[in-house]
């Protein structure tokens, strides 16, 4: 099953993009052992955790260019 578990996630980052791939093999990781402590269910916690660290990443990603624009604009003039 570790074979299985390893295989899995060395597939998911040779074949994903690395834009794509940011957050996935923590949160595969992280799924993947949850899983199986679980009850033997590694590589569906390994993909749900590879879902949900992608999530994240994105969602962080984007708070940090929302954050990065507002920062850079210019003081708006009041009258």
């Amino acid at each position: 099953m570790k074979g299985l578990i390893i295989a899995s996630a060395l597939a998911m980052a040779a074949f994903s993009a690395p834009v794509q791939a940011a957050g996935c093999l923590s949160g595969a990781a992280v799924g993947g052992v949850a899983g199986h402590v679980a009850g033997h269910h590694g590589v569906l916690g390994a993909a749900a955790g590879c879902a949900i660290g992608h999530h994240r990443a994105a969602r962080q990603a984007r708070d940090a260019a929302q954050q990065n624009t507002q920062q850079t604009s210019p003081p708006s003039r009041q009258q």
